[in-house]
């Protein structure tokens, strides 16, 4: 018997050769139509004998990463009706209508790093339609995705947004799931902003994550040790508003992946630590017009544009009742402290780095704004589809002239947040009544099973029954 034989031949490529392979699919995903791409990727399926399975991605109300593999001959034959079972999506369906589909968005097409998420397998985003192949209700990305469109389409305007998401590394494989609020988690790093040992721990798993980027066609531009120890922040480049939400989860999935392998666990709690910084997801944001940035006006304050100016305005207004969809966990209003760089005012700045909103220095090119106040945990789709039709659509603070302008904040417990989200007429337009009420209905319950009094200790229950620690036993047990 030959042993010398592999058992298995599945697709591995080189990083350096991923990254320009992802390069020139995220080229094609601007200059080709929907069924060019499709029809194009279906034929590369077809031929690439050395792919066995292809993951779909997609993301709940809350932000939660869901990924399940096709089977590629099955995929082949079965890409437009491919079926899911909804009632076991937490804020998706009901039992009794558990039957939804998933609808490929072939431009998201993406080849993997193999010592990552394995060798023979492709990725790709889907949005969920229901039974009837209609857009589903709750599925942000898919709403966010037709929103933009709408908007280019009708108005030529395109949406550009990158982030900059900061996380922790800690001790231990598993660490948010066995946490314990009497030893909290271990830091595997004593550095401060920028500063790490070539070869520490935290400085290989921010070089190995970079890496894993940069092939899967990010753009990096640069990433660090951030300010607090065990803190990290990997920045890459500005895109469309939905291939930006995109890469939001595909980053927290490759620094949770590698962590893993490490023996670590990079945590996307937005303080997991008391004493230190928290994790935020600042959030640049400018909109064009036929190719020409709308948000630059050399003479305008700033060098920002009435349109952005009327942009920020609405953000400030609507502020206080869009908190929770920036700040969803209990978790996140330990972050909103004044004393770690709290960007918790309600209010815009050049400089003042407790703005809600900061004004970068920027040209024809770059100018934007710096939403500041978003925690790492947000749902980047549901997040996005606001921060768009709000700036856009919402009211424009009004300022009293005889009146001296009262500094404003944003709630300081989930709680005032949940109060302020249900109260608000604005808030049931802009996602839909029923959106409205399922998502409050889950932030009430992670609420009600954490003490009101956030006090100075990282509590179990704000960990363990956080929408992003994979433990659904745990939720089911209570």
């Amino acid at each position: 018997m030959d042993n010398t034989v592999p058992l298995r031949n599945f697709l591995e490529i080189s990083y350096d050769e991923l990254e320009e392979l992802n390069l020139k699919a995220k080229e094609k995903a601007v200059t080709s139509t929907p069924k060019a791409l499709e029809k194009e990727y279906l034929t590369y399926l077809e031929k690439e004998k050395r792919i066995k399975a292809v993951t779909l991605c997609f993301t709940d109300i809350e932000g939660r990463f869901h990924m399940l593999d096709y089977d590629k001959k099955f995929l082949l034959a079965s890409s437009d009706n491919l079926t899911f079972d909804g009632s076991s999506i937490r804020g998706f369906t009901a039992q009794s209508e558990s039957d939804l589909r998933l609808n490929i968005d072939w431009a998201s097409f993406m080849w993997l790093p193999s010592d990552l998420f394995g060798p023979g397998k492709v990725i790709m985003f889907a949005n969920v339609l229901g039974r009837d192949k209609k857009q589903y209700t709750s599925d942000f990305r898919g709403l966010l995705q037709k929103y933009a469109e709408n908007l280019k389409t009708k108005e030529g305007i395109t949406a550009y947004a990158a982030t900059e998401t900061e996380g922790f590394l800690v001790e231990g494989v598993n660490a948010e799931q066995a946490y314990d609020e009497k030893t909290g988690f271990t830091l595997i790093s004593t550095g401060g902003y920028y500063h790490s040992l070539p070869m520490d721990k935290l400085r290989q798993f921010i070089d190995f994550c970079a890496e894993a980027q940069r092939a899967m066609g990010f753009k990096n531009e640069k990433d660090h040790p951030e300010v607090a120890p065990s803190q990290f922040e990997i920045n890459y480049s500005y895109t469309d508003i939905v291939r930006a939400a995109d890469q939001i989860q595909l980053y927290k999935l490759v620094c949770r992946q590698v962590a893993a392998k490490m023996g670590m666990t990079a945590t996307f709690l937005p303080k997991p630590v008391m004493g230190i910084n928290g994790s935020g997801m600042h959030t640049n944001f400018s909109l064009a017009k036929n190719g020409k940035n709308i948000f630059y006006d050399k003479s305008g304050k700033e060098g920002l544009s009435k349109t952005a100016w009327d942009f920020v305005s609405r953000l400030l207004n609507h502020a206080p009742e869009i908190c929770l969809v920036i700040n969803s966990s209990v978790n996140a209003y330990r972050r909103l402290d004044p004393h770690f760089e709290a960007p918790n005012q309600i209010k815009v700045s050049p400089i003042d780095r407790g703005a809600m909103i900061r004004i970068p220095v920027g040209n024809e090119r770059t100018a934007r704004i710096e939403v500041r106040s978003v925690a790492p945990d947000t749902n980047p789709y549901l997040w996005f589809y606001t921060l768009l039709k709000t700036g856009l659509t919402g009211d424009k603070l009004t300022r009293d002239e005889g009146k001296r302008d009262r500094l404003r904040f944003l709630p300081s417990t989930i709680y005032d947040a949940l109060r302020l989200f249900k109260s608000s007429d604005f808030i049931g337009k802009l996602l839909g009544e029923e959106n409205k009420e399922k998502f409050a209905s889950f932030k009430q319950l992670a609420a009600d099973r954490s003490p009101k009094d956030l006090g100075t200790k990282v509590k179990n229950s704000e960990v363990t029954y956080h929408h992003e620690v994979t433990n659904q036993a745990l939720w089911n047990a209570f």
